[in-house]
């Protein structure tokens, strides 16, 4: 017997609550490490070079998270798709909190010399494991629960997700950077760090009282007995992991350098207050969390590819004023700078989620959409610091050639959408759709999924 609709509205909104709290706690993690990066690694853990050199050692060890998120992705998927999307949420959620409060406790270089930045590779190396399989469980799980009609809209929760780690993790950050030079050096930057153990029991806690997802419960029972999930993802669905893997080029590297590598290119090279930064990331982050829900609902109405697709273009578009912007040294207008590139970034990360899960079938949707998620991010967002700063280094300080990089990311993402067939028509089963063309019937009438 079907659930009222007023439960089923009820049970979606719990999960979807449930995975954004969870993902923005991960992302504030993860988002530290990167502001740490930026603005202090590169004095305590790398003081033997350079100022440029020690940045580019810095973001090399925030380079690293991503390298591991494809394993996490492949070892949560497994058994997220074995076991369900629930279980694994909880595991990769304290994994990644224990690593980013030791990386509070960490010694530096000058207490133990090399040991300090080989621990602090470790450590990050944990934080991309388990962020890794992050992804896949918490959109799953918003987006098996949605109505057929909604799943844009709510599969792009856990997206908000990311703003919302950000916003914090800077904003933390941010107030702790205001102290004096050599008292945030010597310990204020550990505190943000230290405060992820009560986020991460507090998400813990609410994660443990969502249901499983109802797509999951409801395949077919010889379907558990998959013995590699991510092996049958690889070979049932290889061209849609590839332009997954290419959809996420533009959206993943171009968001590291509007938030992260903006912060050592205005401190080191036009010697702006990190301050001054800080707030611009503050504001535009606000702003993504506000529109990432929107491209969400309107990628239900006219599709994922039209907005994701809008946004990709933005993003290079954008690629050259941006730096223009910023080397005006104007606050104003550095700040627009970083806020319209993230309203671009966002039209693409809100209907991403939905998007990448219509692509797959339920048996190995979690290994699949984990795989071309992650596979990205160590080509895009984890490499994309640090090709800029050295595109940087070799140009002689001149942000063009880091312009021209976004727009190669841009080009790849336009053309690997392009080539993806439209899915928010689609329902979530065992045959997703495999065309490319962006005609659909116009009449639409989805059937609204069950909901415990």
């Amino acid at each position: 017997m079907e659930a009222p609709a007023h439960e089923q509205r009820d049970s979606i909104l719990k999960v979807a609550v449930a995975s954004f709290i969870g993902t923005a706690i991960e992302w504030y993690d993860f988002f530290l490490y990167g502001t740490a990066a930026a603005l202090v690694f590169n004095r305590l853990f790398f003081p033997s070079f350079d100022p440029l050199t020690g940045t580019m050692a810095a973001f090399g060890t925030f380079a690293v998270g991503f390298i591991a998120r494809p394993l996490g992705g492949v070892v949560f998927g497994h058994y997220g798709d074995k076991l369900g999307r629930k279980a694994m949420l909880s595991a990769t959620l304290m994994l990644m909190g224990v690593a980013t409060f030791a990386v509070g406790l960490l010694p530096t270089y000058d207490t133990v010399g090399a040991w300090a930045p080989a621990l602090l590779v470790l450590l990050r190396l944990i934080q991309g494991f388990g962020l890794g399989g992050e992804w896949g469980g918490a959109v799953l799980m918003a987006v098996e629960h949605a109505p057929a009609h909604r799943r844009g809209f709510y599969g792009s929760w856990p997206q908000m997700g990311a703003p919302a780690g950000l916003l914090v993790a800077t904003a933390v950050f941010s107030y702790f950077s205001r102290m004096p030079d050599a008292a945030f050096l010597a310990w204020g930057w550990r505190v943000p760090f230290l405060l992820s153990a009560v986020l991460i029991g507090m998400g813990v806690f609410i994660r443990l009282k969502v249901a499983e997802s109802p797509i999951f419960k409801a395949r077919p029972k010889q379907e558990a007995a998959e013995s590699l999930p991510v092996m049958n993802a690889l070979r049932q669905y290889p061209r849609q992991i590839l332009l997954a893997m290419g959809a996420r080029f533009a959206e993943n590297g171009f968001f590291y350098i509007i938030t992260t590598f903006v912060l050592s290119y205005g401190t080191e090279r036009l010697g702006l207050p990190r301050t001054t930064l800080l707030n611009g990331v503050l504001i535009a982050t606000s702003v993504h969390l506000v529109a990432i829900p929107a491209f969400g609902a309107a990628s239900d109405r006219f599709g994922r590819r039209p907005v994701y697709l809008a946004g990709a273009l933005g993003c290079g578009l954008m690629a050259f004023p941006f730096f223009w912007l910023l080397d005006t040294k104007e606050t104003g207008l550095i700040w627009l700078a970083i806020t319209l590139g993230i309203i671009a970034h966002a039209a693409m990360y809100g209907p991403q989620a939905s998007f990448f899960s219509e692509l797959f079938g339920t048996r190995v949707r979690y290994s699949a959409a984990s795989l071309g998620y992650q596979m990205a991010s160590v080509f895009a967002g984890g490499l994309s610091p640090v090709i800029a700063t050295a595109l940087l280094a070799r140009s002689g300080g001149q942000a063009w050639p880091v312009s021209l990089y976004m727009v190669a990311l841009a080009v790849v993402t336009l053309v690997s959408v392009w080539l993806s067939a439209e899915t928010y028509r689609a329902q979530l089963t065992e045959t997703p759709p495999t065309g490319d063309s962006l005609s659909e019937p116009s009449s639409r009438s989805p059937s609204p999924a069950r909901t415990p």
